[in-house]
């Protein structure tokens, strides 16, 4: 067992968080991290009314009696409700842990999650924005670097570079990601300064997760090769898979395609339909460089065991641990 100070801050048996993935981390998956001894993060986004929302955090808790944490996205968003009535309900539920990702920390929300007594996880992309979210209140940092799948930022650092960075930079503890996607992942990560990992790529090819066998087995035989950077074009960097309709949105930025056209391949209700049906050129999936590392399909609480046992046996062979 690897035990840090964020383990023991949010009461997780592993120093893994799974990072929230739009329309994929369900009340379901969530609570599957969560029992496997991870930090499950439901993602709010998902639901678009309160009653529906509020049903799944009830879902989450029916499901699991270990840590959770809700995800509060402040990205822009085609639609969306008022994030304070994610919160309130939050608070109604008695949820203990918050994260929230965005352009900029939630300066009219963060008076709220103090009030509350919640922990508060800032997911952000470099120094500065760190800095700013710790001012505020933010109990741990969360930073992934460039090689992961999702929103990348406009920094394009690595995750050698920016985890430690970060950790000089604030005085609260910080969860690293980006390419990690087994146990040496998680013992670099740890030696950069970082006191858990997230990770999203990886648990995407995992038996809990809610997408399609075929989607699950292609990603299982995708390599490092295989992601792609889109959408930098309307200021949104993604890394995704490099599947066709990646290629076509490529091909329309490259050829000065407006807002509309990008998302027109990108929209979230052609992810759904790939994720439902296997349909593999149908959207775009979030997928970072770490899936070349991805070479088998297991439940969650077997992957992260033999994470965290791959981290241990490492450490000994370089003489780390005992």
């Amino acid at each position: 067992m690897i035990q840090t100070a964020v383990t023991k801050m949010l009461g997780i048996a592993h120093p893994i968080l799974g990072g929230t993935m739009m329309s994929i981390t369900d009340a379901r998956f969530t609570a599957a991290i969560s029992n496997a001894g991870g930090l499950g993060i439901l993602a709010s986004a998902i639901y678009k009314t309160r009653e529906d929302f509020a049903a799944a955090v009830d879902e989450v808790q029916q499901l699991t009696d270990k840590p959770f944490a809700v995800n509060i996205n402040l990205f822009p968003a085609m639609t969306a409700i008022d994030n304070n009535i994610y919160l309130d309900v939050m608070i109604e539920k008695g949820v203990r842990v918050v994260e929230t990702s965005g352009h900029s920390a939630p300066e009219d929300l963060c008076g709220r999650f103090k009030s509350a007594g919640m922990t508060w996880i800032h997911k952000c992309v470099g120094i500065r924005y760190a800095q700013k979210a710790e001012t505020l209140g933010a109990d741990i940092i969360t930073v992934v670097g460039y090689e992961n799948g999702g929103a990348t930022g406009k920094l394009d650092i690595g995750t050698l570079v920016l985890v430690p960075s970060v950790v000089d930079a604030v005085k609260v503890p910080v969860i690293g990601g980006g390419g990690v996607s087994d146990g040496r992942g998680l013992l670099a990560v740890l030696a950069l300064g970082a006191g858990a990992v997230i990770m999203g790529s990886r648990l995407l090819v995992t038996r809990e997760c809610p997408i399609h066998e075929n989607l699950k087995k292609a990603l299982m035989n995708a390599t490092e090769l295989e992601t792609r950077l889109i959408m930098r074009s309307i200021g949104a960097t993604h890394r995704v898979w490099d599947n066709a309709a990646a290629q076509k949105c490529a091909k329309i930025e490259a050829e000065g395609g407006d807002f509309n056209e990008v998302i027109s391949v990108v929209a979230g209700d052609k992810a759904r339909h790939m994720y439902a049906t296997g349909d593999l050129d149908a959207g775009v999936i979030s997928c970072g460089q770490g899936i070349g590392l991805v070479h088998d399909i297991p439940t969650v609480a077997d992957l992260f065991n033999r994470i965290v046992a791959q981290a241990e046996a490492a450490g000994k062979r370089i003489g780390l641990t005992g």
